[in-house]
């Protein structure tokens, strides 16, 4: 059930006007809305929905266990219960990938063998279900936040069906608290998660969508068919697309959850004027590379250890943090090349000293192309195709891809990240004094004229398969 359809259109509005009738009956309300989230998940596959649940109660047990035992005897039991959180996670999604690379390597020696390989399929969203839940007993641990009143309120904060499949991931202690009061909706928030929906559905359903259609697909499909001018607007086509997919489902979920009473946190901030890469991992996927930072970057040691060790602590992050992305090589490449960036970085202003880098105009420049370079490995199926298409932008042939529409919508893509940095919330705060038939009509003038200049149908977003 994706969200910038009609059949998510009547099952939200179902569950507006029924949890706002419930506002006065918390505890109702949050089990109306866990059922809702549930049905929601089903709709993929409802054989899923026992696996949310059994991921909830084993949080939702562990993290009691861990609060009800002396600080200095928790870890152990902390341990265990991410070990079989990761243990759940690689067995749905990496299994395969490692069963194929044991045999792989066993041929390479001569002893080959006929390995169990099971046909398992990769639950949606189970990558962000398992570190929501991850990180909601690391912080019981840490006293970063407190232990949830209920089993239903961890199901909940795991199922809660906004970000159930994509993201954001939310902390337990930026949800929990919210769960334990009365929610209210604003006029503020109301303008602000209408907005926020309207601007994600064109991103989505017209720039992503045409991008993905019309020049992405076809040419990483064959690159070899293609020449350097389709070759490279590809490249930028894709850092269009996958930013305004991504940031999107965010955006909507963002605002679907406000509309509902929550609050979700920012999770992209303009990243391609990130001037390092460093600076990329504050402004893109913020919820990701947070949770990165702080439940495997910082136990690593951090920065705390010296220069040699944090460089290395941030290329292992990294490079896992390309292996959740996917079970394939091209993924830890591709995590490979922003955790060795970012070590040159680090030795560089340590060599150089603060504020004696490039100019932030150049950082900007060379940024965004290493982005670009490493989304090709982040699209392209394999290491041969990934070379195909760096190969094929010195084969200098007339472009049959691309056309003034196509290179509109990458510019316009590219120059959103140059607006004003919270320009949706400026308009909503503009927005908000209106009466509610004025802001009706402009919403729904919006929805119409999305609606209108969009291609049939709608792919599913990128982000799903991890």
């Amino acid at each position: 059930m994706l969200f910038p359809t009609l059949a998510f259109g009547v099952f939200f509005l179902f569950v507006y006007f029924t949890a706002w009738s419930l506002d006065r009956e918390n505890g109702r309300r949050k089990l109306f809305l866990l059922l809702a989230s549930w049905f929601f998940y089903a709709q993929w596959d409802w054989r899923f929905v026992g696996l949310l649940i059994a991921s909830a109660i084993l949080n939702w047990g562990v993290a009691v266990l861990v609060a009800r035992r002396p600080a200095d005897r928790r870890a152990w039991l902390v341990g265990l219960g991410v070990a079989v959180n990761l243990l759940i996670l690689g067995v749905f999604k990496y299994y395969g990938f490692f069963i194929e690379q044991a045999g792989d390597l066993l041929t390479r020696f001569g002893w080959e063998r006929d390995l169990p390989l099971l046909q398992i399929v990769l639950p949606v969203g189970i990558s962000f279900f398992t570190f929501q839940g991850i990180s909601y007993v690391v912080d019981v641990h840490r006293g970063k936040t407190p232990l949830a009143r209920s089993l239903q309120d961890v199901m909940l904060l795991m199922s809660f069906f906004p970000h159930l499949v994509a993201g954001p991931i939310v902390r337990a202690s930026d949800l929990l608290p919210q769960f334990d009061r009365v929610p209210r909706l604003t006029r503020e928030m109301a303008a602000h998660g209408l907005l926020l929906i309207c601007w994600g559905l064109f991103k989505k359903t017209v720039i992503a969508s045409e991008l993905s259609v019309r020049l992405v697909d076809p040419v990483f499909f064959d690159p070899s068919a293609y020449g350097t001018w389709d070759l490279v607007a590809a490249v930028y086509g894709y850092a269009v697309q996958i930013y305004c997919d991504f940031s999107a489902y965010s955006d909507m979920a963002i605002g679907i959850a406000a509309l509902l009473g929550y609050s979700f946190p920012r999770n992209f901030d303009q990243p391609y004027r990130a001037s390092s890469m460093q600076d990329f991992w504050r402004r893109w996927h913020i919820s990701l590379s947070s949770w990165l930072r702080d439940y495997l970057y910082v136990p690593l040691g951090g920065g705390r250890k010296g220069l040699a060790r944090s460089c290395l602590n941030v290329f292992v992050t990294m490079l896992l943090g390309g292996l959740w992305h996917g079970a394939a090589w091209t993924f830890v490449a591709w995590g490979a090349l922003h955790g060795g960036v970012q070590v040159v970085e680090r030795l560089g202003r340590s060599l150089l000293g603060p504020g004696r880098g490039p100019p932030a105009w150049l950082g900007v420049l060379i940024t965004f192309h290493i982005v670009c370079l490493g989304w090709i490995l982040f699209r392209a199926e394999t290491f041969p195709m990934a070379m195909e298409v760096l190969t094929g932008l010195g084969r200098f042939e007339p472009a049959t891809r691309v056309t003034p529409f196509l290179l509109v919508l990458i510019v316009g893509g590219l120059a959103m990240h140059w607006l004003p940095p919270r320009a949706i919330e400026g308009v909503a705060t503009w927005l908000k004094p209106a009466p509610s038939l004025t802001m009706g009509l402009l919403v729904g003038a919006a929805i119409l004229l999305v609606e209108a200049v969009r291609p049939d149908g709608v792919a599913p977003f990128i982000y799903f398969q991890f």
